[in-house]
């Protein structure tokens, strides 16, 4: 427990600062950095399930989408549209560079597996992650970011506290046997309150930030663009909701391939996908209502 809360006390401002003030060329390359770490764990789970994945051409694909962010974080590509036909493209193109990566192998019967892993972790890991760099570029995101994470966070420590102190019925005992209906309950509750005091104190907290200069003012929410609070709390609960299943989802991965944590990297926590998983399901829920937002 010791260990779980000084990491979190560490890596928490760190995160913060890199969300509020990074430049967008910089947060991609350290986003890309976390994926690709993100990837690796993932990877070596698969090895588990009797898959051997190709490793290096999964990096490199992936790298190359936050190659092109970084490199484009101030050009027409940051545009949401541009930015939706880039990815789509990178996803459409991704089955055809891992099968035909595949057909070099010796024993062509793991050639399709192999490749199937390696575009299921680019679209499950990389193009969430690509879309909270995109996510920081559009109107008002930093804040949006600040929010997603807050919600998140809000929710994970509810639902941790609450299920190991109250929590009776069992949600999925198959796959995550420590989670509770009522932790699930206290997450929502949790998540909804630190979003609504949130957007109901927007223009304070935006406000502030900017005279710390941990943001631009296009970064902040201020006055009339503020949404109505019923739009806020409907899409915190779906945010909730999919960060909720982006956990079980990685513990059904985990459980199946019979370990507990992805991975060491951080102490207390496990590995960088057990810390991210829940963003993994929530991030292209945000990117989408930011992009709609943007669209009206």
């Amino acid at each position: 427990m010791l260990k779980r809360i000084a990491t979190a006390v560490v890596l928490i401002p760190i995160v913060l600062a890199l969300v509020l003030r990074a430049p967008v060329w910089a947060l991609a390359l350290i986003v890309g950095a976390v994926a690709l770490l993100t990837i690796h764990e993932f990877l070596k789970l698969t090895e588990f399930y009797g898959v051997e994945p190709m490793e290096w051409p999964t990096y490199m694909f992936a790298a190359l989408v936050f190659l092109v962010l970084a490199v484009n974080g101030g050009t027409p590509l940051a545009s949401t549209g541009r930015f939706l036909v880039t990815l789509a493209f990178a996803a459409a193109l991704a089955p055809f560079i891992f099968l035909t990566r595949a057909m070099r192998g010796d024993d062509l019967r793991a050639g399709y597996p192999a490749a199937a892993v390696s575009v299921f972790a680019f679209g499950y890991i990389a193009l969430p992650m690509a879309m909270l760099v995109q996510l920081r570029q559009q109107w008002a995101g930093a804040f949006y970011l600040l929010y997603l994470l807050l919600v998140v966070w809000a929710g994970d420590i509810f639902a941790y506290f609450v299920g190991k102190s109250i929590g009776r019925h069992l949600m999925s005992p198959r796959i995550s046997p420590k989670k509770t209906w009522e932790g699930a309950v206290a997450s929502v509750i949790a998540s909804v309150a630190v979003g609504c005091l949130l957007f109901r104190y927007a223009e304070p907290i935006s406000s502030t930030l900017l005279r710390w200069r941990l943001i631009e003012p296009r970064d902040g929410l201020f006055g009339l663009e503020q949404p109505a609070m019923g739009p806020v709390i409907a899409l915190t609960i779906v945010l909730n909701i999919a960060a909720q299943l982006g956990d079980l989802v990685e513990s059904l991965i985990k459980r199946g391939a019979g370990v507990k944590d992805s991975g060491a990297l951080l102490p207390g926590h496990g590995g960088m996908l057990d810390r991210i998983d829940a963003l993994l399901f929530a991030a292209p829920v945000l990117w989408y209502y930011a992009a709609w937002r943007v669209m009206q």
